[in-house]
């Protein structure tokens, strides 16, 4: 295998491993990967137009290479092609987070995409650096469901109409998953609002109508809305967009990461997975007017662009000189797996990262300010996108862990704050969530067996989220903190990221006592301070101290209860 296609794997392989995949229309896929083309599968599609598709590329900037060939390749062969892609593609490797996502813009341009949605990962580095963003694009962003609250106008186009050459006009609309008001900093997003639970339905079918009149012969949805059972229980999945909307002739969809030619009850949706592993391609008749086929091309042996491959090339050297020196070694394999993994029980990548946050915290003159058995350091499992074999490690592979540039914050919450915070971030575990606790100091239990007590739905500045809050604490109990009995009247400090502190995710109970100046931020990049904290304390050799978790979180699960009874 020659150099550019085993990097291109190598991403490919990491972004799996860092997010996961589930599948439908597997038989589809299946045969996808065992009947790989270098390009276009059939000889002539003279009177067809091809929709070529991605979603959540996170930063494997080779694959822009291989769909750039895939577009001209069917170019070359009679259609008409429009590139597209379903969003996440600014942040996911240090080649595109880095640069706060504008190297991705660069990369999708040299690509040739014509039309891309939002998705919750282009609002990471806030609202402003994405827009700025999108200055830079020579495609067309469109999103139905994000909102200026100045002026109550989309931050984008709700959808566009293309036209092509024959005639067919193909009307498209964006949807961004509600998910993002937690998913992401709220600090960085105060100046927009996203739809949310009916809201999400009506903003859709808005744009479907418009485009409709608009003289739309099709409408696709491009969609970041996914199907993860997390989304399920506030209707926001794809699947429940499409049973709940009308005129729609196909969903394109992002966000969970799903390797899909239709959904699960045979639904019109479809997903590439994740960093390039399959390539969508939807085939439309351009005499009748209608979606004659679709189907997925995986990029295993598909071919690349040269001028693209070159400027993924140039990025990923520039990249690499600046963050590819090695700083230290692993003894042990570190999990940066979703699920089983960092978003549903404790892991031991999780609990060096929130180590490393609490010592940085106490190194700098924290002790002075509270007393050091009172500290406790909690971080969200979804900020915890990659693993760390067993090695060299390098400075990239720590930015690719933690990429998202979050500080470390420190935030004083009661006793019973500090539950709330454990009870709303655990509410749907054994099931995967991304708020799912990390916890350093804290030895503490959580009675998954016990239904989650929905109390009312947490208001983040003004703003309705998607978590409820607990009307009472049933899952959740602290044993102890720093070795000493918990008190639910005692102050703790926590020591977290901004974006937890903030109220991202579940823990708007932080937000609260943020908002209200009871806390501070230091400033400090959370990869920095877990760079520092290996070099400094582990003496650059990360060693069987994290061989396995520390074993601080204990959880009763529903087999475990039945063998007890």
């Amino acid at each position: 295998m020659n150099t550019r296609k085993l990097l291109a794997l190598l991403l490919a392989v990491m972004m799996t491993l860092s997010f996961g995949a589930v599948s439908f229309g597997e038989d589809a896929a299946a045969d996808a990967a065992d009947d790989t083309y270098v390009g276009a599968p059939e000889e002539d599609y003279t009177g067809k137009t091809v929709i070529l598709h991605t979603n959540d590329v996170h930063g494997a900037v080779t694959g822009y290479a291989q769909v750039s060939f895939l577009k001209k390749d069917f170019e070359a062969k009679g259609a008409e092609v429009l590139l597209v892609d379903a969003g996440d593609f600014s942040q996911g490797s240090p080649y595109v987070s880095s640069s706060k996502g504008e190297a991705a813009v660069t990369m999708m341009n040299a690509a040739g995409y014509d039309i891309v949605t939002l998705g919750n990962h282009e609002f990471d580095y806030g609202y402003a650096q994405l827009m700025a963003n999108l200055e830079k694009a020579n495609f067309v962003a469109i999103c139905a469901d994000v909102y200026l609250d100045e002026t109550g106008d989309t931050i984008v186009p709700a959808g566009c109409i293309y036209t092509t050459a024959s005639g067919v006009e193909i009307g498209f609309f964006g949807m961004e998953t509600p998910e993002t008001a937690t998913k992401v900093n709220p600090g960085l997003i105060k100046e927009i609002s996203f739809a949310t639970f009916g809201d999400l339905y009506s903003s859709a079918q808005d744009a479907i109508d418009s485009l409709k009149e608009g003289g739309s012969d099709l409408v696709i949805g491009l969609v970041h809305l996914g199907i993860d059972e997390e989304s399920a229980v506030n209707g926001y999945r794809s699947v429940d967009l499409y049973a709940n909307v009308t005129g729609v002739d196909m969903l394109i969809d992002g966000h969970s990461h799903t390797v899909m030619d239709k959904g699960e009850n045979g639904e019109p949706i479809a997903s590439t997975g994740t960093a390039f592993a399959y390539v969508g391609v939807v085939v439309i008749d351009d005499a009748t007017k209608t979606i004659e086929e679709n189907y997925l091309l995986s990029t295993a042996d598909m071919g690349f662009d040269a001028e693209v491959e070159a400027a993924a090339s140039a990025l990923i050297s520039e990249v690499d000189a600046a963050y590819g020196a090695v700083f230290a070694t692993s003894e042990v394999e570190l999990c940066g797996d979703k699920a089983p993994g960092n978003r549903t029980q404790e892991t031991n990548l999780g609990d060096l990262i929130v180590d490393a946050l609490v010592w940085k915290v106490l190194k700098e003159g924290g002790d002075e300010q509270f007393e050091i058995n009172q500290v406790v350091g909690i971080t969200n499992g979804g900020g915890i996108r990659a693993p760390i074999g067993i090695g060299d490690v390098t400075m990239n592979d720590i930015h690719t862990v933690l990429p998202f540039g979050n500080t470390v914050a420190v935030i004083y919450v009661t006793g019973t704050e500090l539950l709330e915070a454990l009870e709303a971030s655990t509410f749907c575990t054994p099931d995967a969530i991304g708020a799912y606790p990390q916890t350093s100091g804290i030895v503490w239990t959580l009675d998954t067996t016990v239904p989650y007590d929905q109390g009312d739905l947490y208001i983040v500045g003004g703003k309705e989220t998607t978590y409820y809050a607990p009307a009472s604490i049933k899952r959740v109990s602290i044993e102890s903190v720093n070795g000493l009995p918990f008190d639910i009247n005692a102050t703790y400090a926590v020591v977290t990221n901004n974006f937890c502190a903030a109220g991202g995710d579940t823990y708007a109970v932080f937000n609260r006592a943020y908002e209200e100046g009871s806390g501070f931020d230091t400033g400090v990049p959370m990869d920095e301070a877990v760079m520092e904290y290996i070099e400094e304390v582990l003496g650059g050799v990360i060693g069987e101290d994290y061989a396995e978790p520390r074993g601080s979180q204990t959880q009763i699960l529903e087999a475990a209860a039945d063998a007890a009874a």
